[in-house]
């Protein structure tokens, strides 16, 4: 008896259970397809949502870049406009680049008193009187001007040596959390001449007023070399376009680094060229010395004739080209 009544109770709930079920199947399908939807819908906003942000992103960058070159091009019109006043700047410039200090009077007096010094040890030694007006031009405008070139040249190379260490410094001062205008007041303070005096004039024109990259983009006026023009479009560009600075400052001392090393080998590669270049030029000068000291009578003509003179002029010359062709050749810009 009992499991007749167990049965029949288990076979009501069976046929409520499916009963409830017929009747309720379009509810729960319908519920399905609801939260089928309701996925669908999330996910699509998601999928929007994601779209939106790389959009977003994707112009953001393109905006940088933009920036980026805009930047680079007015750099690089500004930096055409002062390539040309580099080339081939006033002589007051020069001065200024070689780290001298002098007035441009004194300059000129120096110059004439250098050219009148000249003609009369000219004199002195012999030398005909109608060479002596061109002595006098070579000592009072030539000797001067290669003086400042030999010593613009020498505090270019002393400067290029110091400034990828200067900037290895300022990276690391970045690193730690220092701003960049104390990376350069340390530089200013504790590097070696003539970064030092550079650097000086920036934290000066910085108390004048200007910003940090005005004050480095002028740094190429007073030295005529690309690597300081190269600072001075890192420091624009950071402060217009953002980025990591000390990265951009650790490229740029490796760019520096690697030129540096490719300039050696270079000069290592051509010093033979050099030297053979060096033995010729200095082979006439030899050879008359010998032949002096060993007949005297031979060569003198050279030097107590007109027609000597004039040999000895026409050969200057003519050496004189072939020399400035064999420099022309062996020297390469890196």
């Amino acid at each position: 008896m009992s499991t007749s009544i167990l049965l029949l109770v288990l076979l009501a709930g069976v046929s409520a259970g499916l009963l409830a079920y017929v009747f309720l199947f379009d509810r729960i399908a319908a519920e399905k397809k609801a939260g089928r939807r309701l996925e669908t819908v999330k996910a699509a906003e998601t999928s929007r949502a994601n779209v939106k942000a790389t959009r977003d992103r994707a112009a953001e960058i393109a905006k940088r870049r933009k920036s980026v070159q805009d930047s680079l091009k007015d750099l690089e019109e500004k930096q055409k406009i002062r390539d040309a006043s580099t080339r081939k700047p006033p002589l007051k410039i020069q001065i200024r680049q070689a780290g001298m200090t002098v007035a441009m009077d004194r300059f000129y007096l120096y110059s004439v008193l250098t050219g009148f010094a000249l003609t009369f040890v000219a004199f002195i030694l012999g030398m005909p009187v109608y060479l002596l007006p061109g002595v006098l031009v070579a000592g009072a405008i030539g000797l001067p001007r290669w003086f400042v070139s030999f010593k613009r040249k020498r505090r270019v190379k002393a400067f290029l040596a110091e400034f990828p260490n200067a900037l290895d410094v300022i990276v690391r001062a970045v690193k730690s959390g220092l701003p960049l205008n104390d990376g350069i007041r340390l530089i200013a303070h504790e590097s070696r001449e003539p970064v030092k005096t550079e650097f000086r004039r920036i934290v000066e024109a910085q108390q004048l007023g200007l910003s940090v990259p005005e004050a480095a983009m002028r740094m190429g006026e007073t030295m005529p070399c690309p690597e300081a023009n190269f600072f001075g479009i890192v420091i624009q560009i950071q402060s217009q376009a953002g980025g990591n600075l000390s990265e951009a400052l650790g490229n740029l001392s490796r760019v520096l680094r690697d030129r540096k090393r490719m300039k050696d080998k270079v000069n290592a590669l051509s010093m033979e060229a050099k030297a053979s270049a060096a033995i010729i030029g200095a082979l006439p000068f030899i050879v008359a010395i010998l032949v002096y000291l060993s007949s005297p009578a031979y060569i003198m003509p050279l030097f107590t004739t007109s027609t000597g003179n004039l040999i000895l002029v026409v050969s200057g010359i003519w050496m004189s080209i072939g020399l400035f062709v064999m420099r022309s050749m062996i020297n390469f810009e890196v």
